[in-house]
């Protein structure tokens, strides 16, 4: 069973919000929505021997947390479980079968949890909408969450 705060995301603007009841209390979700949303929403740390999107370097600030992003509250958690995904690592990727491949990859890496929780894999559906256009659709039970990102054409 899923209990977690209820987001609710915002095409336009790319990003989510928590969602208020008519009491002005946070809302509940007993979904798996804000679960996907934050785990293919959020930037996962990159590893040690992920190459950095061009412009990036470690030279530029070799002690900088920043560059390697990652979910600041991944320092909190006990047992090491990182959160998000290193789909952000595709920012300037190219339009290629290799960069569909990395994104499904990650997508599975970063909804790691679902079958721990459901007993079920999260069906995760990655492929190119158009020109220089990724989409993805992950479905866990009966629910699924479809975005998109851009890369280089």
């Amino acid at each position: 069973m899923f209990l977690d705060l209820a987001l609710k995301y915002d095409s336009e603007a790319r990003r989510c919000d928590l969602v208020l009841g008519d009491d002005f209390d946070l809302a509940i979700d007993e979904t798996p929505i804000p679960a996907i949303l934050m785990s293919v929403g959020l930037d996962r740390r990159a590893a040690s021997d992920d190459p950095l999107p061009e412009g990036r370097s470690q030279f530029l600030a070799p002690a900088s947390y920043s560059e390697r992003r990652g979910c600041a509250g991944d320092a909190l958690d006990p047992y090491g479980d990182m959160t998000g995904t290193r789909a952000w690592l595709l920012d300037r990727a190219k339009q290629t079968e290799t960069t569909r491949q990395l994104c499904e990859f990650w997508l599975r890496e970063s909804l790691a949890w679902v079958e721990t929780e459901t007993g079920q894999p999260p069906e995760i559906e990655v492929v190119w909408l158009r020109a220089g256009l990724l989409g993805y659709r992950v479905q866990v039970q009966d629910e699924s969450v479809m975005l998109s990102r851009r890369v280089e054409a």
